[in-house]
């Protein structure tokens, strides 16, 4: 009989266990944060691939993407940039594209050298270790 006692205790356990641990709501949004340190415009456009096609999967109402340009990924941000009109489609679809403030600096451009689209953060780094803190999934394409 004691067997029996347990294994319904150890049941119910599971029961709240699973209850406590209920799946994620609908409301919540899948979020994912892209990494671009390449100066390359194949890496580029595959990350917005990327990116657009996680839209198309997902719906863009249920995604939050942020594409997070540092190093020598901030030449593709510039305002000559061969991928310049994809990144200004992919902000207009409600992709975040950040331009990392100190790689920057150590490349002396400023806002005006950048494309009109693009956001900033002051260090790209501290900016996708934040968002994976946040709960962020991380893609390096």
């Amino acid at each position: 009989m004691m067997k029996h006692g347990f294994v319904a205790l150890l049941l119910s356990g599971l029961v709240m266990f699973a209850t406590a641990t209920a799946p994620v709501q609908a409301a919540d949004k899948e979020k994912l944060v892209i990494q671009v340190s390449d100066n390359d415009s194949a890496k580029w456009n595959l990350a917005l691939n990327n990116a657009k096609n996680i839209q198309k999967d997902v719906g863009k109402a249920n995604v939050e993407l942020e594409i997070v340009a540092f190093g020598p990924g901030i030449g593709m941000l510039k305002a000559e940039s061969e991928v310049g009109n994809r990144v200004a489609e992919a902000v207009e679809s409600g992709i975040k594209v950040v331009a990392c403030e100190n790689s920057m600096r150590n490349q002396k451009l400023t806002r005006d050298d950048m494309l009109t689209s693009v956001g900033y953060v002051p260090a790209g780094v501290v900016e996708i270790m934040r968002k994976q803190q946040q709960g962020y999934a991380y893609l390096r394409p």
